[in-house]
Protein backbone atom coordinates (compact mmCIF):
# COMPACT_ATOMS: atom_id res chain seq x y z
CA UNK A 1 0.00 0.00 0.00
CA UNK A 2 1.20 3.49 -0.67
CA UNK A 3 0.31 7.12 -0.79
CA UNK A 4 0.59 8.41 -4.33
CA UNK A 5 0.57 11.74 -6.09
CA UNK A 6 -2.24 14.21 -5.46
CA UNK A 7 -3.22 12.58 -2.17
CA UNK A 8 -4.43 9.32 -3.71
CA UNK A 9 -3.89 6.26 -1.52
CA UNK A 10 -3.36 3.00 -3.44
CA UNK A 11 -4.01 -0.44 -1.95
CA UNK A 12 -3.04 -3.55 -3.98
CA UNK A 13 -5.27 -6.60 -3.87
CA UNK A 14 -5.91 -9.81 -5.77
CA UNK A 15 -9.30 -11.22 -6.82
CA UNK A 16 -9.97 -14.57 -5.09
CA UNK A 17 -12.61 -17.28 -5.64
CA UNK A 18 -14.67 -15.89 -2.78
CA UNK A 19 -14.96 -12.56 -4.63
CA UNK A 20 -16.46 -14.03 -7.80
CA UNK A 21 -19.72 -15.46 -9.08
CA UNK A 22 -20.12 -18.76 -10.94
CA UNK A 23 -18.65 -17.16 -14.07
CA UNK A 24 -15.43 -16.10 -12.37
CA UNK A 25 -16.45 -12.42 -12.48
CA UNK A 26 -16.31 -10.25 -9.35
CA UNK A 27 -19.77 -10.04 -7.80
CA UNK A 28 -20.86 -6.40 -7.99
CA UNK A 29 -21.38 -5.93 -4.24
CA UNK A 30 -17.81 -7.04 -3.52
CA UNK A 31 -16.48 -3.75 -4.85
CA UNK A 32 -17.95 -2.22 -1.67
CA UNK A 33 -15.77 -4.62 0.34
CA UNK A 34 -12.72 -3.71 -1.72
CA UNK A 35 -13.43 -0.01 -1.17
CA UNK A 36 -13.91 -0.57 2.57
CA UNK A 37 -10.54 -2.30 2.85
CA UNK A 38 -8.79 0.49 0.97
CA UNK A 39 -10.47 3.21 3.11
CA UNK A 40 -9.48 1.39 6.30
CA UNK A 41 -5.86 1.03 5.17
CA UNK A 42 -5.81 4.67 3.98
CA UNK A 43 -6.92 5.82 7.44
CA UNK A 44 -4.40 3.47 9.07
CA UNK A 45 -1.61 4.95 6.87
CA UNK A 46 -2.55 8.36 8.30
CA UNK A 47 -2.28 7.07 11.86
CA UNK A 48 -6.03 6.64 12.31
CA UNK A 49 -6.69 3.09 13.52
CA UNK A 50 -10.46 2.69 13.78
CA UNK A 51 -10.60 0.36 16.81
CA UNK A 52 -8.19 2.58 18.74
CA UNK A 53 -10.20 5.62 17.66
CA UNK A 54 -13.38 4.13 19.10
CA UNK A 55 -11.64 3.28 22.36
CA UNK A 56 -10.23 6.81 22.67
CA UNK A 57 -13.19 8.89 21.46
CA UNK A 58 -16.25 6.64 21.60
CA UNK A 59 -17.00 7.50 17.97
CA UNK A 60 -16.95 5.53 14.73
CA UNK A 61 -17.26 6.14 11.03
CA UNK A 62 -20.28 4.62 9.25
CA UNK A 63 -21.14 4.62 5.56
CA UNK A 64 -24.11 6.91 4.93
CA UNK A 65 -24.20 6.69 1.14
CA UNK A 66 -22.43 4.95 -1.71
CA UNK A 67 -22.65 5.68 -5.40
CA UNK A 68 -20.82 3.27 -7.70
CA UNK A 69 -20.37 3.01 -11.43
CA UNK A 70 -19.34 -0.31 -12.92
CA UNK A 71 -17.20 0.13 -16.04
CA UNK A 72 -15.56 -3.25 -16.73
CA UNK A 73 -15.56 -6.61 -14.95
CA UNK A 74 -12.76 -7.86 -12.73
CA UNK A 75 -12.08 -11.58 -12.93
CA UNK A 76 -10.57 -14.35 -10.86
CA UNK A 77 -6.83 -13.81 -10.16
CA UNK A 78 -6.80 -10.22 -11.46
CA UNK A 79 -4.40 -7.89 -9.67
CA UNK A 80 -6.13 -4.66 -8.65
CA UNK A 81 -5.19 -1.31 -7.23
CA UNK A 82 -7.98 0.12 -5.08
CA UNK A 83 -7.65 3.83 -4.41
CA UNK A 84 -9.02 6.25 -1.85
CA UNK A 85 -8.79 10.03 -1.82
CA UNK A 86 -10.56 12.66 0.23
CA UNK A 87 -12.98 14.66 -1.89
CA UNK A 88 -14.48 16.77 0.90
CA UNK A 89 -14.56 16.99 4.68
CA UNK A 90 -17.31 18.49 6.79
CA UNK A 91 -17.78 18.66 10.54
CA UNK A 92 -19.66 15.35 10.69
CA UNK A 93 -18.91 13.55 7.42
CA UNK A 94 -16.31 12.84 4.75
CA UNK A 95 -16.74 12.10 1.06
CA UNK A 96 -14.15 9.75 -0.37
CA UNK A 97 -13.59 9.09 -4.06
CA UNK A 98 -12.54 5.54 -4.85
CA UNK A 99 -11.56 3.39 -7.82
CA UNK A 100 -10.81 -0.25 -8.48
CA UNK A 101 -8.20 -0.43 -11.24
CA UNK A 102 -7.01 -3.49 -13.18
CA UNK A 103 -3.23 -3.85 -13.19
CA UNK A 104 -2.06 -5.21 -16.55
CA UNK A 105 0.49 -7.98 -16.05
CA UNK A 106 1.57 -8.07 -19.69
CA UNK A 107 2.89 -4.53 -19.88
CA UNK A 108 4.57 -2.35 -17.28
CA UNK A 109 3.94 0.74 -19.42
CA UNK A 110 0.17 0.24 -19.79
CA UNK A 111 -1.90 2.35 -17.41
CA UNK A 112 -4.26 0.47 -15.07
CA UNK A 113 -7.83 0.20 -16.41
CA UNK A 114 -10.64 1.64 -14.26
CA UNK A 115 -13.15 -1.12 -13.44
CA UNK A 116 -15.36 0.54 -10.86
CA UNK A 117 -15.53 4.09 -9.51
CA UNK A 118 -17.30 5.23 -6.41
CA UNK A 119 -18.13 8.13 -4.18
CA UNK A 120 -18.56 7.02 -0.58
CA UNK A 121 -19.85 9.29 2.17
CA UNK A 122 -18.98 8.33 5.72
CA UNK A 123 -20.44 9.96 8.79
CA UNK A 124 -19.13 10.18 12.32
CA UNK A 125 -21.44 8.81 15.01
CA UNK A 126 -21.35 8.10 18.72
CA UNK A 127 -20.49 4.39 18.90
CA UNK A 128 -23.05 3.71 21.63
CA UNK A 129 -26.08 5.72 20.52
CA UNK A 130 -25.31 5.71 16.77
CA UNK A 131 -26.33 9.37 16.67
CA UNK A 132 -24.43 11.80 14.43
CA UNK A 133 -21.61 13.72 16.09
CA UNK A 134 -18.79 16.05 15.12
CA UNK A 135 -15.59 14.50 13.83
CA UNK A 136 -12.84 15.18 16.39
CA UNK A 137 -10.57 18.04 15.29
CA UNK A 138 -7.40 15.95 15.47
CA UNK A 139 -8.82 13.54 12.86
CA UNK A 140 -9.74 16.38 10.50
CA UNK A 141 -6.23 17.77 10.91
CA UNK A 142 -4.67 14.41 10.07
CA UNK A 143 -6.83 14.15 6.94
CA UNK A 144 -5.82 17.60 5.72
Amino acid sequence: MQAAAAGVFTFPMRVYWEDTDAGGVVFYANYLKFFERARTEWLRSLGIAQQKLREQTGGIFVVTSAQLEYLHPARLDDQLFVTASLKSAGRASLTIEQQALLVHSNSQAQEPTPLCTGSIRIGWVDGTTMRPARIPNHILEQLS
